[in-house]
């Protein structure tokens, strides 16, 4: 596998690298660029076509854009008839070749169809009938149908590029079973197994890639030097002189492959001529005795610098310079900026480059200078730091970067070098745009689709060049489906060309004269909610960023001196009464201006009817909220306006903006003018308006939005998912900040007291006092109500302890030992992350101890709770599995391996803290000698000393604790501030992954440009195994609390960030279930299924209703693809009903609804396109609901949308029939909780997407399913029921003194806080019914029943104070809560108290 891992990826470099020697010089590709560049500028304005508002089209009739679909194939990306490509010569009496050919992209297809028709016309021997295929057109069955027929026929068959693994499968299929009937079959670059049907006489790759060829030998050798793929190169470029050693006609066989090669890279139609005539001259029997002139392939700069209207390609930048600063026709400011472009050769070789030249003009017309380099290869760091330097100063001579390749700077589609590509562009330091041209569809189909860009584009051209840290995957070209040639789209290159001088013009402008727009969000919009961020004390960080702006130079005008005062001057009172004048009003704007500067504003008078409307509004002007600080505005974001109105909240399938929304971004660029906009924290509304999902159109809301302004955007680091979504949809170059420093959430009141019994027992447990104490732990358990989750608990009150036997005993109370060290672990969020400002060194252990809590293959670190277990002679799975099953003994020695380690950790941060308490990087090197031999003193001090664990494997513990250091060193690193300011200088922000610190310290230091993963690289395999121990206890446990009967099907959610954090473990959970394993193809891109047999599953398949978030229908649709295949292949196997539930249910679902099988089999379900969450959570943050069966109807209409991998290009289809009919069979609601930063109260989005009431509503039997929640925050994996989950998230939360008292002292926001968590918990008793009564009655005793307390929230945010009380009430109305008169009284007369003081009524 990792063999032909490589070989692909090196033939991918080598075939766009090779050189072979040539009698043409490069003064003839000099003149056949400039002629076809001529040629390009000439047709220039023919070839745009426009695809939004922003301005006309310059392109002739739409009838030039030729748009051909087939009759079949509805439902595939792209539905253009090959048929068009096939040209058939009238023979005349000669020898006629017949060609087929297979290319990832089209550029080949008018120069092939040009040599074609050109041979045609004047060859007297030979003509070619040929047929050409787009490998995205394989889809259709019906095209595969007609290849396979050609290459029946067929003389000569070619392939290109052939990297998608479903796709090159059928090619293989089709062409293997003919390879021996034909004359030749010629393979560039492509997956292995098609690299293999390589035939040209004696030359054959039919060894390729398997472990007993020359070629594996040889990748062997060249993988222990490290240089695989420079040795091929080495290997080819050496060739010739070894050609010379082998037989003739080998030699001869070899060299035409080489030549072949040569020839198709050339790419020009003279090229393709002489390929075709050189092939069929030798490998076609009928024309082996003809004479041909054959000219020899003609080269071109393997790298360069090339212009439209130059008269020769450089590869000079001095050359060039002195050409372009000399033309006559364009002249430039003196100070104009610089745009480097990076093109790829193919596209100039092909005359295929008219895209390209109308970028170029697009740039140069708005006073931008270009420097467009090229190369051969797919390393485009080698022209970059080549060509974007400038010769004298050696600094970069460029301002921005923009690629137009669509490909990760440094490889193609079968291997990328991220960190070489980092490496050159940390060097060049200047933002990098990479933008995205069409490749599988037509602008047309590209237009008229809801997802926007092809999946796989959206793979390889918008994911993987994002971790290079590239920006603004705007489409920038389309595709002629006729010609198959690329045109300029020029709204889109218009929108790529005013972005990047934006860009470029941070570099230039100084910073006193630059102008920010700082942009809070209000959500939900309720008074007290202004500053609303992930994590994030809003204001705080905010005063932090202006004091850094100050210093940097920037014009802050009357700054405020402290926190309170900014508040206050943007709100103008701290209760934010939202959407009314207390509200500072930065703006107002009339009608008339709105309408003379928003271009767009008539297309929102349908949903919103004329401006200026209600919202944002004062009846006559638009209302931008917000206050000016000299050259910095700080605004606050409208909402997207319909979060209070249920009808529309129930019927509308997506948002729309509003007037108010529309008008303020329009003064952010028209009247404030900013040069930058900073969007704080996660996050706010743009990102998610309506549009394409991917490769937005200027139609897109997001994108009329934002307009031109460079977007930062401050994202939390463990919700990468959304920030991806923030970068694709709203072209946010993101920063990472850190979340909260985690603690351990500890013990309080009876907890408390609890723990202490529990250390008496132990101690007098033999004594006659053990059975009082024993009674003691069960009365106070009883009044901690944990008997919820301690079945074992006796609740009779006769029960005595002293009746029971020693170890009856010593179970009640290992039980409830269990439950309070799981309640005092979990590690919980403290407080408010304040930007620019890293942990404390106290606040660094717990995060730590979690860190060193899991074992890290890859490092070959072993755990630490693994290397205490094993110094008594135990396993610590072993341990976790008895500590599970309550063993009094065994719970006592996993909380002494979690104090050994607390302690350990603790000693040595103590040894890297300044006096202060914080952590400092000067402290680190301190002590940067404990890492080394026995000798040296232990990195955790002597904490072990005298101790069980004192025979520690030292080796194994400095290895753990060096990696520990690398962690503490990376959390002190923060360079929060310091990458805004890079933004704002017009420097490249580093990338690095997002996601959850703790799992993956890759995601630390914050300050990072972050970005998400591969989407084709998961679910990894360990991902995988983590899955199945999950989904192995999901069904066990299910089974045995369901009297031994399996679940027949299970309903579950994916999240996006969920996915990106664990590498696809909740995505692994799904195919399991049905029984199917993800396999990875010869790259390693997982993407192809193998049916697990009911032997080796050992239990029967089990259906599936599969609720894919929004974020995870954008950022995964070829897993979602992958899902929908799983169920259906697990579908259509012939087995008994008893042992797979999704056959049985889909043939149910075929006869119930009149569909077959494959059709009753769809299980995966989404948002519609552009459209996110169920707005249950909106409904329940508004009180906006009348009953139930509202929130009920409200789910099924906006996620009962499907996805069919049989027909992927039609997006999300309603399926409302087959989703309520599914979830009618489900026995299982299902969620996954794999951070300790966010669990089930902490967003709205799990009760959000949770169906359970749901289910129960559509069943036949009305029953209410189980609900499970696996919780994977810990290496000892758990999976609690609902209801036990949120019981454990109220106490370590919301009744927890060390948490409120943390949200407390960052007051305002703290306070906002508090509210969420109690508004959260009324959610989860709106769809599951699961949360107790107690959960309340204890939240009221801490909250509401304390006259101190009440003081507290009213005096830091009366607002979502009164929102805490109107949400007791509503919990107690709804019948979610049962209590005394006297606590519903108070809370009545609490709310009148709370909102005459609001109001300003004095009593």
């Amino acid at each position: 596998m990792a063999a032909a891992s490589a070989l692909a990826g090196a033939f991918t470099n080598l075939a766009v690298s090779a050189k072979v020697s040539s009698k043409r010089t490069n003064v003839v590709a000099k003149k056949v660029f400039s002629a076809r560049s001529a040629v390009a500028k000439r047709n220039l304005t023919i070839s745009n076509v426009a695809t939004g508002p922003k301005g006309p089209a310059t392109s002739a009739e739409s009838s030039d854009e030729d748009k051909i679909l087939a009759d079949q194939g509805a439902g595939q990306y792209t539905n253009v008839d090959p048929e068009i490509r096939r040209i058939v010569p009238v023979a005349n009496g000669r020898v006629v070749v017949k060609v087929v050919y297979v290319v990832l992209e089209s550029q080949y297809q008018s120069a092939l169809s040009a040599a074609v028709q050109q041979l045609n016309a004047n060859n007297t021997q030979v003509c070619f009938e040929v047929s050409g295929y787009l490998l995205e057109e394989l889809r259709s069955e019906k095209n595969l149908a007609q290849m396979k027929k050609d290459v029946e026929n067929a003389n000569v068959f070619i392939g290109s590029l052939i990297f998608i693994e479903e796709l090159a499968e059928k090619i293989v299929a089709v062409v293997e079973p003919l390879r021996a009937q034909l004359d030749a079959c010629i393979i560039f670059p492509s997956m292995p197994a098609v690299m293999r049907l390589n035939k040209l006489g004696t030359f054959s790759m039919a060894q390729l890639g398997q472990s007993k060829s020359a070629i594996a030998s040889f990748m062997k050798k060249k993988k222990e030097s490290g240089g695989f793929e420079e040795g091929m190169l080495k290997l080819v470029r050496t060739l010739p002189k070894i050609l010379k050693y082998l037989p003739s006609d080998k030699a001869q066989d070899a060299r035409n492959f080489m030549n072949s090669l040569q020839y198709w890279l050339g790419g020009s139609t003279d090229n393709l001529e002489n390929f075709l005539l050189m092939i069929s001259k030798a490998y076609v029997p009928a024309l082996a005795d003809m004479e041909m002139e054959i000219a020899e392939p003609e080269t071109f700069p393997e790298i360069g610098i090339w212009h439209p209207t130059a008269p020769a390609m450089y590869e000079d930048l001095k050359e060039y310079l002195n050409w372009y600063d000399t033309r006559k026709d364009m002249k430039f400011a003196k100070d104009a900026p610089v745009v480097g472009l990076v093109l790829q050769r193919s596209h100039l070789v092909t005359g295929d480059e008219g895209h390209y030249s109308g970028m170029v003009m697009e740039l140069e017309s708005r006073g931008a200078k270009v420097v467009p380099i090229f190369a051969g290869g797919l390393d485009f760091s080698i022209p970059v730091e080549r060509f974007f330097f400038d010769p004298i100063t050696k600094g970069a001579y460029v301002d921005t970067v923009l690629s137009l390749t669509g490909f990760a700077l440094v490889g193609g589609p079968a291997r990328q070098d991220h960190p070489k590509a980092i490496d050159s562009l940390k060097k060049l330091n200047v933002p990098y745009m990479v933008t995205v041209p069409l490749s599988f569809q037509t602008t047309e189909e590209w237009k008229d689709s809801t997802l926007g860009l092809h999946p796989v584009q959206v793979a390889l051209q918008v994911a993987l060049p994002e971790l290079d840290g590239g920006l603004e995957p705007v489409i920038f070209s389309g595709r002629d489906s006729k010609t198959g040639k690329s045109h300029s789209l020029q709204d889109r290159a218009a929108q790529i060309a005013t972005r990047a001088i934006k860009w470029s013009a941070l570099r230039k402008k100084k910073n006193v004269d630059k102008k920010l727009a700082i942009t809070v969000f209000s959500f939900p919009p309720d008074k007290g909610n202004v500053g609303t961020a992930a994590y994030l004390n809003v204001f705080g960080s905010i005063f932090r960023v202006l004091q850094g702006l100050k210093k940097e130079g920037y014009n802050v005008g009357n700054m405020p001196d402290n926190e309170m005062d900014l508040i206050n001057s943007v709100l103008n009172d701290k209760e934010a009464k939202f959407a009314s004048p207390d509200l500072n009003i930065e703006h107002k704007m009339t009608v008339k201006e709105y309408e003379k500067l928003c271009v767009y504003q008539e297309s929102l008078h349908e949903n919103w009817g004329p401006p200026p409307g209600n919202l944002n509004s004062d009846g006559q002007n638009l209302l931008v909220y917000g206050k000016k600080f000299g050259n910095v505005f700080i605004g606050v974001q409208p909402t997207f306006g319909y979060e209070g109105d249920p009808m529309r909240l129930l019927f509308s399938k997506s948002a729309s903006p509003h007037h108010g929304f529309a008008a303020y971004y329009t003064y952010i660029q028209k009247v404030f003018g900013a040069d930058a906009v900073l969007h704080f924290g996660t996050h706010g509304s743009l990102e998610f308006m309506p549009g394409k999902q991917v490769g937005m159109s200027g139609n897109c809301y997001p994108d009329l939005l934002i307009g031109d302004t460079p977007n930062i955007y401050y994202y939390a680091a463990n919700n990468p998912s959304e920030a991806t979504i923030a970068k694709r949809r709203s072209y946010a170059n993101t920063i990472s900040y850190l979340t909260p420093p985690a603690e351990n959430a500890g013990l309080y009141k009876g907890l408390k007291e609890l723990k202490e019994l529990i250390a008496s027992y132990q101690g007098l447990k033999d004594s006659g006092r053990g059975p009082s104490i024993v009674n003691s732990i069960i009365t106070t358990a009883i009044t901690c109500n944990l008997d919820k989750d301690i079945k074992e608990l006796p609740t009779d009150a006769d029960a005595d302890a002293k009746d029971m036997d020693s170890d009856t005993r010593d179970m009640i109370v290992g039980k409830v030992y269990q439950k309070l060290m799981e309640i005092e672990s979990r590690l919980l969020p403290c407080g408010l992350h304040v930007v620019g400002c890293p942990p404390s060194a106290e606040e660094a252990v717990a995060t730590l101890v979690n860190i060193a809590g899991i074992d890290r293959e890859d490092e070959e670190i072993q755990a630490l709770p693994q290397l205490l277990a094993q110094c008594v002679g135990q396993d610590i799975e072993t341990i976790y599995r008895a500590n599970d099953a309550g063993e009094l003994a065994q719970v006592q020695l996993l909380q002494d391996i979690t104090e050994a380690s607390r302690a350990m950790i603790g000693d040595f941060v103590n040894k890297a803290s300044d006096p202060s308490g914080r952590l400092a990087a000067g402290a680190l090197g301190a002590f940067g000698n404990m890492f080394g031999g026995a000798s040296v003193a232990l990195p955790w001090g002597d904490s072990l000393k005298g101790t069980k664990f004192d025979s520690i494997d030292v080796a194994a513990g400095r290895k753990l604790f060096d990696y520990l250091r690398f962690c503490l060193e990376q959390i002190v690193k923060d360079n929060e501030l310091g990458a805004l300011t890079e933004a704002l200088n017009g420097e490249y922000v580093l990338p690095g992954p997002g996601g959850d610190p703790i799992r993956n310290p890759k995601v630390l230091p914050t300050g990072k440009n972050i970005h998400a993963l591969d989407p084709q690289a998961i679910p990894t395999s360990a991902a995988l195994a983590s899955a199945k121990v999950v989904v192995d206890r999901l069904i066990e446990r299910q089974r045995v609390e369901n009297n031994g009967v399996y679940p027949e099907s299970i309903a579950l959610v994916l999240w996006g960030t969920d996915n990106i954090k664990t590498y696809g473990e909740s995505l692994a959970q799904v195919m399991l279930m049905v029984g199917v394993r993800p396999m990875p193809d010869a790259l390693g891109r997982v993407n192809k299924l193998e049916l697990i047999s009911l032997e080796e599953l050992g239990r029967p398949r089990i259906d599936v209703v599969v609720n894919c978030s929004g974020v995870f229908r954008d950022l995964f649709v070829n897993q979602m693809n992958l899902l929908d295949r799983a169920v259906k292949l697990a579908a259509e196997q012939d087995e008994p009903y008893e042992m797979n539930f999704v056959r049985k249910h889909a043939v149910e679902q075929a006869e119930e609804l009149g569909l077959s099988i494959r059709e009753a089999a769809t299980r995966i379900f989404s948002n519609a396109s552009g459209s996110y969450s169920s707005n249950v959570n909106l409904a329940v943050e508004n009180s906006s609901w009348n009953d139930e069966s509202q929130l009920q109807e409200m789910y099924l209409n906006r996620k009962s949308f499907a996805f069919n991998s049989d027909a992927p290009g039609s997006g999300m289809e309603t399926k409302t029939d087959i989703f309520k009919s599914a979830l009618s069979k489900v026995d299982v609601t299902f969620q996954n909780l794999d951070s300790s930063e966010i669990s089930l109260t902490d967003v709205s989005h799990y009760f959000d997407s949770d169906p359970t009431k749901l289910v129960a509503g559509v069943r036949k039997d009305g029953k209410m399913p189980a609900s499970f929640i696996a919780d994977t925050t810990t290496a000892n994996a758990q999976v609690r029921s609902l209801s036990e989950t949120v019981r454990l998230d109220s106490r370590t939360k919301l009744l927890n003194p060390k948490w409120y008292e943390g949200m407390l002292a960052s007051g305002y926001e703290g306070t906002r806080e508090i509210q969420k968590r109690l508004n959260n918990t009324l959610g989860w008793s709106a769809t599951s019914g699961q949360v107790d009564n107690w959960v309340y009655e204890d939240a009221n005793d801490v909250y509401m029943a304390d006259p101190e307390m009440q003081k507290r929230l009213m005096e830091t945010n009366p607002n979502s104070f009164r929102k805490m009380v109107a949400n007791f009430l509503e919990a107690n109305g709804r019948g979610y809560w049962e209590t005394s008169e006297e606590n519903i009284e108070r809370l009545r007369n609490l709310y009148m108290e709370v909102e005459d003081k609001i109001e300003g009524v004095e009593n």
